[in-house]
């Protein structure tokens, strides 16, 4: 059947009507795309995991479905169709196929658990379960620039408003970015941000139709030779393949080291990658604009890429070397909105000047390689697929490769060189008549531009250990910090320093998460032995977050501890960090009894058909992005499914840095799965710090006359010598720290959030605690209520129930 057809119209009529039309519908195509990506990152990562290799597997996919989509649109569908009704059903598609990716979810979380295994069968499970989710939106969403570039002639001017049309989609990008991330998951859940974004399409597609309604269309021949073309235009291919690849690789790097000092929030990662696309978008409408004004879009274009090639360096240095080190202190942020103002300002002085060369790079390489009578859907779609394809290239091989492999000085000069490469190849025109016009100036600008290349690429510094280990706390903790050592791994950047007192400290996320501090020690060894002196049995054990090993250690020199399961989701930390803390951790990695996997924890223990004895948790804040997929419903249900019988969890709940929001999210959700848990405070001098949650089976109690015989024991003087070492000389000592029970709770937990998959309120609200140290009020307001003995939790003696009960209305006292 052959598509109708219709009367043609001139394009600059088209043009003035109908184009600024389409640049809002593909506004609202960029933005359901974005929420898209944001949903299903969520989602899948709660199933496939949440390591490195993982979120490859899931950008890999999600870019490469984007490609080929671009790619294939205007090799099966033919031109004859109306552009806007070829649009109008892809944006159909992609809100159809996005409410059954959010209902199948289950089915496919299912269907993974139960077939997922280890090494390069594992990568292939995820892969295929990433490709069966992700592929077919992408390919609509990668199709839907190429299909509408058909109804636009590729003359100057045509071709300028397909770069609008680009820049549309990304403006559209960053605000479905903003809407994700600081309304739609913060205020509501997956379900709601999907169902939004599913309208969006629908309207843009009711849009496109009513607008086809009114147009015609006036089709190219779709055997219309372009071989000829295609291979003159091939360096224009090339460069914009590496300009998307140095774009998406620098946007990584500079987001890692920007989140050090900014956050790594959800909140700071919005915004940073909002920045990032509100400059590709400035770029982009601004190419479009020259586009059609210029003689030579192909030496534009050029001159982009070697113009990047200092804005590359102007951010390294800046992100590095100027911005942490600004005079600001902290504690005037400690209002999320102030935050977001400084944060925003940072992003922008960093990273807009080359966000803006890569936009423009775009709109130029259309311009540069379009000829008269040539199909714009295949010129869109191949350019494009080049772009994608090179930022694939560019986001898996550094987070997967290079910053591990060669660290991030090393990747920005390489991104540094290969952009002056990209510039040079528009400075070699291949016809005699060009080459005759731009030769001398040509080898002009070329030694001069890898001169200058190679000189920027020369001064690119080194991130500061400082600034890893410290942060946004750098002007005001961190400044000549003594720097044992600092790492750029595949997840995160990590750091140990020693204090003038010879404390040690470990550094992720731009913030000390453990040290020998003896608060510090005090809380990480009570998770440790907690999760081995209450269970039944003591055989099998699993660490979620080795850190500097201290728990882990805990849990390693229980002598009836016979395995010890540590999963890490960074390497460097077993391979480096944990041997600073040797003496602390009592040599962990070493430990004969302890097996090291490096993987989430979560994901870990879906794919394991192990069970244990215990297990203990002392996972990143939960501000940082995703850590709160650790302190979930279905995590703790998780848990629960895995503990034998008499088995314990126990986990860390910081009240520092953090809101009373959180902390009773955190504390409601572990006790909704485990109603008879138990809350044990560390405090300082009577005053809140941190506490330990610790969850058993229903019916379960904590027998402290097993506690106390199990330490009284000869074999447990290495035990009783650890406990001793931050101030527990006995089982009631340690059990006395207890601050509550759920009937305890209950009037302080009334109306707190419960943190679940689909909408992980744990991290939005976390990250509006940023800077705040009000653990002293938190606590407060957590015992105010009154506690009391709980004559429901402990058994054992008369005489051993008296003597706690004294001592831990001694200690009550004390709150």
């Amino acid at each position: 059947m052959e598509p109708p057809m219709h009367d043609a119209k001139t394009e600059a009529g088209n043009a003035g009507r109908v184009f600024p039309l389409l640049v809002l519908l593909f506004v609202g195509s960029g933005c359901a795309a974005l929420i898209y990506e944001v949903v299903w990152f969520q989602l899948l990562g709660l199933v496939i995991g949440a390591s490195s290799v993982s979120m490859g597997i899931l950008l890999g996919t999600f870019m490469g479905g984007m490609c080929l989509g671009s790619l294939l649109l205007p090799r099966v569908v033919s031109s004859r169709w109306h552009p806007l009704a070829v649009y109008a059903v892809l944006e159909v598609g992609i809100g159809v196929i996005g409410i059954l990716v959010l209902y199948g979810m289950p089915l496919v979380g299912n269907v993974y658990t139960g077939i997922s295994g280890a090494g390069f069968a594992g990568l292939l499970i995820r892969g295929t379960i990433a490709g069966i989710c992700l592929l077919p939106p992408t390919l609509l969403m990668g199709a839907t620039l190429p299909a509408i570039a058909r109804w636009v002639k590729t003359t100057p001017r045509g071709v300028s408003w397909l770069g609008f049309f680009y820049g549309g989609n990304i403006g559209g990008a960053v605000l479905g970015t903003l809407l994700a991330g600081f309304y739609l998951l913060r205020v509501y859940d997956v379900v709601v941000a999907t169902f939004a974004a599913v309208a969006i399409n629908f309207a843009v597609a009711a849009g496109a139709f009513v607008v086809r309604a009114f147009t015609a269309h006036d089709p190219a021949d779709d055997a219309a030779p372009e071989a000829g073309h295609a291979f003159a235009a091939w360096p224009v291919y090339v460069t914009i393949g590496i300009s998307g690849m140095t774009a998406l690789a620098a946007e990584i790097l500079w987001a890692r080291h920007l989140s050090l000092f900014v956050g790594a929030t959800v909140y700071g990662f919005a915004l940073i990658l909002s920045v990032f696309l509100l400059g590709l978008g400035i770029g982009s409408s601004s190419g479009s604009a020259l586009a059609r004004r210029l003689a030579s879009p192909r030496m534009a274009l050029g001159y982009c890429q070697i113009l990047l090639c200092a804005a590359m360096a102007w951010a390294a240095y800046t992100v590095t070397q100027t911005l942490p080190y600004w005079p600001v202190d902290v504690t005037l942020e400690s209002s999320p909105w102030i935050r977001l103002q400084m944060d925003l300002v940072r992003s922008l002085w960093a990273m807009l000047p080359a966000a803006i060369l890569w936009g423009a790079s775009f709109p130029l390489a259309l311009a540069a390689a379009a000829s008269e009578g040539q199909d714009p859907g295949r010129l869109v779609g191949g350019l494009y697929a080049a772009n994608t394809l090179g930022a694939i290239v560019g986001s898996l091989g550094t987070s997967l490769v290079s910053v591990a492999w060669i660290g991030s000085q090393a990747t920005q000069q390489v991104l540094i060189i290969l952009s002056a490469v990209a510039g040079l190849l528009m400075f070699a025109p291949l016809a005699g008549a060009a080459r005759e016009k731009f030769g001398a100036r040509a080898g002009v600008v070329t030694a001069g531009a890898m001169a200058g290349a190679v000189l920027l690429a020369s001064i690119i510094p080194r991130i500061p250990g400082e600034v890893v280990a410290y942060g946004r706390f750098l002007m005001v903790r961190g400044i000549g910090a003594n720097v044992l050592y600092m790492g750029e791994g595949l997840t995160a950047s990590v750091a140990v320093t020693e204090d003038a007192n010879g404390i040690l400290n470990y550094h992720n996320a731009g913030k000390v998460q453990a040290s020998s501090y003896p608060q510090d020690m005090r809380l990480q060894r009570m998770l440790g032995h907690l999760t081995t002196l209450v269970p039944r049995e003591q055989e099998d054990f699993l660490v979620i977050g080795l850190g500097a090993g201290v728990t882990a250690g805990a849990v390693g020199i229980d002598p009836r501890a016979g395995n010890v399961t540590i999963a890490e989701i960074e390497p460097l930390v077993p391979e480096v960090v944990s041997e600073y803390f040797g003496a602390e951790n009592y040599d962990v990695v070493d430990n004969d009894k302890v097996t090291i996997r490096i993987d989430d924890g979560r994901h870990f223990l879906q794919t394991t058909d192990r069970m244990f004895d215990g297990i203990t948790s002392d996972p990143l804040d939960p501000w940082v992005k995703g850590a709160a997929a650790l302190y979930t419903t279905e995590f703790w249900t998780l848990v629960k499914s895995r503990l034998n019988p008499g088995g314990v969890v126990t986990v860390f709940v910081q009240l520092y840095e953090s809101t009373e929001d959180a902390v009773r999210s955190e504390i409601a959700t572990f006790l909704d799965v485990f109603p008879n848990g138990a809350v044990f405070a560390n405090t300082v001098s009577g005053v809140g710090y941190d506490v330990v949650l610790l969850g058993m089976g229903d019916d379960d109690r904590i027998d402290v006359d097993r506690v106390h015989e199990r330490l009284s024991s000869d074999e447990y003087f290495q035990v009783r010598q650890s406990l001793a070492e931050v101030g527990f000389f006995s089982a009631v000592d340690l059990l006395a720290t207890f601050a509550g029970q759920t009937a305890d709770l209950d009037p302080w937990l009334e109306g707190a959030a419960i943190n679940v998959d689909r909408n992980l309120r744990l991290q939005y609200l976390a990250g509006m605690g940023l800077n705040l140290y009000r653990a002293e009020s938190i606590f407060d307001n957590m015992v105010r209520g009154g506690l009391g003995f709980p004559e429901t939790l402990f058994v054992g003696s008369d005489e051993m129930l008296a003597e706690l009960q004294r001592v831990i209305s001694i200690r009550q006292g004390r709150f």
